[in-house]
């Protein structure tokens, strides 16, 4: 099921949306139950690999559809927006002049990379796309922020979350082996870990590995780099817009085709930074972000076709490894190069 039929002309009433939502969401409370016991893992990939088994070997039927399409979009949406309160901009403006350069840089390189390997391998624009900016950004997160926007089909939002995780894996196990042998600083490492690493979790499991101060500092310039969901979600708004315009389509309209949940998710950031939310409130809205995302995701899944993943065979994973390892690699170069200014 393509996302595009997300948001049809007329809304479905509550009550053909209950049964979707409703499986949608007994499958994210089992997820986030395995999640707790499997963190490496996380909820968001349990949800979506679920859903797809469910969705492979028991269909549901046609009732649930409207609700898991609500999900897949609107849901979705929602788990962004509730991301920003998690945010504050304090913390951006603090570290990010020192992380900026090389954030820029791995940004750069994975949209670089994604492209050109993406075209070498055949790997068509969207199921790329989502792989370079869960690449280049935050994982899962950022492929949730995108999807929206550039819709692609559900197997390739699946595809695209499970390549991201992969690499997690090994980045976790990986990484704090190589910045002992590379002799990097509780700092350098951080930085390392923060801007070539995709998810969060997985940056703090790495970052916490090597040490103490190395897993405070990825942290941190992991949610710097995550703000860049903003500029890219924005740019990537108007390269759809612009399509769209050029295929002459005659109900074009920038304003509907604008990434709204954004500029929500800059306003819920805006909101924490201020400090306009009880401190006590937070963990409550992280946690009911984290759900929404294992929500949206496995509502994914039991929309997508686990043969057409397969049928794709190892090219989007060997774009997944080239593009993770482009990121990886200029990362360390850029350090390394303004150490010897």
């Amino acid at each position: 099921m393509n996302t595009a039929t997300v948001a049809p002309a007329a809304r479905p009433s509550p009550l053909r949306l209950a049964p979707g939502l409703a499986l949608a969401a007994a499958i994210a409370v089992l997820a986030s139950g395995f999640g707790t016991l499997a963190p490496l893992i996380g909820a968001p990939v349990i949800g979506i690999v679920l859903g797809l088994l469910v969705r492979n070997f028991a269909p549901p039927s046609p009732r649930f559809a409207p609700g898991l399409a609500f999900a897949s979009s609107n849901v979705l949406k929602a788990s962004v927006i509730a991301l920003g309160f998690g945010l504050s901009l304090d913390q951006v403006v603090a570290v990010g002049g020192k992380s900026l350069a090389v954030t820029l840089v791995t940004l750069s390189v994975a949209f670089a990379s994604a492209w050109l390997l993406g075209r070498w391998l055949n790997v068509h624009g969207k199921l790329a796309v989502l792989i370079g900016v869960g690449t280049a950004i935050c994982g899962g997160s950022a492929i949730a922020a995108v999807t929206p926007i550039i819709q692609p089909e559900d197997h390739d939002t699946a595809f695209a979350m499970a390549t991201i995780f992969l690499f997690n894996v090994i980045a976790v196990l990986l990484f704090p082996l190589l910045g002992h042998l590379l002799h990097l600083s509780d700092l350098g490492f951080g930085l390392w870990a923060g801007t070539a690493i995709n998810d969060t979790s997985s940056v703090v499991a790495a970052g916490y590995s090597f040490s103490h101060a190395a897993g405070d500092y990825a942290t941190i310039v992991k949610l710097t780099r995550a703000t860049l969901i903003i500029p890219v979600c924005l740019v990537l708004a108007l390269a759809v817009a612009a399509r769209a315009k050029r295929g002459g389509a005659g109900d074009f309209s920038l304003r509907r085709i604008f990434p709204w949940f954004i500029a929500w998710f800059v306003v819920a950031s805006g909101v924490r930074t201020l400090g306009l939310i009880p401190s006590a409130l937070l963990p409550v809205l992280h946690a009911a972000s984290v759900f929404l995302i294992v929500l949206a995701l496995t509502a994914i899944g039991l929309s997508a076709d686990l043969r057409r993943m397969l049928a794709s065979g190892p090219r989007p994973l060997l774009l997944g490894f080239g593009v993770w390892a482009a990121v990886a690699i200029s990362s360390l170069a850029v350090q390394y190069a303004m150490a010897s200014l």
